[in-house]
């Protein structure tokens, strides 16, 4: 099969956060937005043939998920990602950020203390704070052109109340995909100073060539105990918009745990587009997947060669995984107002400024580049002539 993914779709007035809300978001709806992280590709058509399906129906009441649904994953995660998953270990909530907002209630007090690795997804910091939980930040390091994590000065961070760091694999919004040999590193660590690991493994089947995404409960049996993975197909399908994921837990006991939580926030339930989608996407969605990953990859090349040849005071290191791009601008100017105003009034694009993921991010924009590659060489052309 044919997948157009050079098609421009027309995703305003459809309520799209991406497309019809610039004007509350930048101050302007005259913009080419390539800032937050949902594609401008149509979904496979059997989720969409699926979903029609439901739709005709007719009426919309509760429903359950189907042995099918956790079949799934199961399949997926064995097929793409080698790993084995039992059934039980799965528990579904209402998107990945649920999951984690649950797993704080469920394994820390107000007042433990969180680690998270910056730059990083925005609400990783924000979901700690607002949970009365302390935030310690241990920012990546730079070596060699490439993202790191200090582990050096992560483990000084430790101390008696650090009951829980984040993982962010592959990484939002620098692109980095973890090796082996480094999750294995932090995993020790963690291990050591009893400190539970969430995954959030959102975007772990955009993975470009020459790279392996390792989930974090394969490294062992010990770990595996230790951790609380975070998946969905959302990104992946160009479905964020469909909330549900599956929270996979191989611990008994934390597993019982974090359930408790679900069930006292009462989000154990999932609507039943996001249960049809979820299960068409992981059963019929591989070859659209395979098409979409050469695609992308396609479009990191010509945005890194665009940058490095046609704008040389901006820098930007091929993601080796995410459809996300991270640029830094910082030769251009150290104010972050000025920046901005550049892109937002003279260029007219909307990206994701980088202060937002914290410590690290000063200077940076992330782009999006899940999308046309017309449209983003639109946005090159446009940044381009600004810079």
């Amino acid at each position: 099969m044919n997948y157009d993914f050079d098609k421009i779709l027309n995703r305003k007035n459809t309520n799209c956060l991406k497309w019809d809300f610039l004007k509350e978001r930048f101050g302007a709806d005259n913009l080419l937005p390539l800032w937050i992280a949902d594609m401008d590709f149509r979904a496979p058509e059997p989720v969409l043939s699926a979903i029609r399906k439901t739709a005709g129906q007719g009426t919309f009441g509760y429903s359950g998920r189907p042995q099918a649904f956790y079949s799934s994953i199961i399949s997926w995660m064995k097929k793409r990602h080698g790993v084995k998953i039992d059934p039980e270990w799965i528990v579904v909530v209402p998107g990945v950020l649920a999951g984690m907002c649950t797993a704080i209630r469920a394994f820390t007090k107000p007042g433990d203390k969180i680690i998270i690795q910056t730059p990083v997804y925005p609400p990783f910091s924000s979901i700690v704070t607002t949970n009365n939980r302390k935030l310690v930040i241990n920012r990546l390091k730079i070596r060699n052109g490439r993202c790191e994590m200090d582990l050096a000065a992560l483990e000084k961070q430790i101390d008696k109340r650090t009951k829980m760091l984040f993982l962010c694999s592959p990484d939002n919004p620098v692109g980095r995909v973890w090796e082996k040999q480094e999750l294995e590193k932090l995993s020790r660590i963690c291990l050591k100073n009893n400190i539970l690991v969430i995954s959030d493994e959102i975007h772990s089947d955009i993975i470009f060539k020459g790279h392996k995404h390792v989930p974090f409960l394969s490294l062992s049996a010990e770990t595996a105990k230790n951790s609380i993975t975070c998946l969905s197909p959302g990104k992946t399908f160009s479905l964020a918009g469909l909330y549900i994921s599956a929270i996979i837990i191989p611990d008994a006991k934390l597993r019982k745990e974090f359930y408790r939580e679900v069930e006292a926030a009462k989000i154990e339930a999932s609507e039943p587009f996001a249960i049809t989608a979820f299960e068409a996407a992981y059963s019929h969605g591989e070859k659209w997947l395979e098409a979409a990953l050469e695609y992308l990859e396609k479009n990191a090349d010509f945005l890194v060669d665009f940058v490095s040849k046609r704008m040389p005071a901006l820098e930007v290191i091929k993601p080796e995984g995410t459809f996300l791009a991270w640029i830094n601008f910082n030769k251009v100017s150290k104010n972050p107002d000025t920046i901005r105003n550049l892109l937002v009034k003279k260029a007219k694009v909307a990206l994701m400024t980088g202060s937002n993921f914290g410590p690290g991010g000063d200077g940076y924009y992330r782009l999006n580049f899940a999308c046309p590659r017309s449209i983003l060489k639109t946005c090159l052309e446009r940044i381009e002539k600004v810079f």
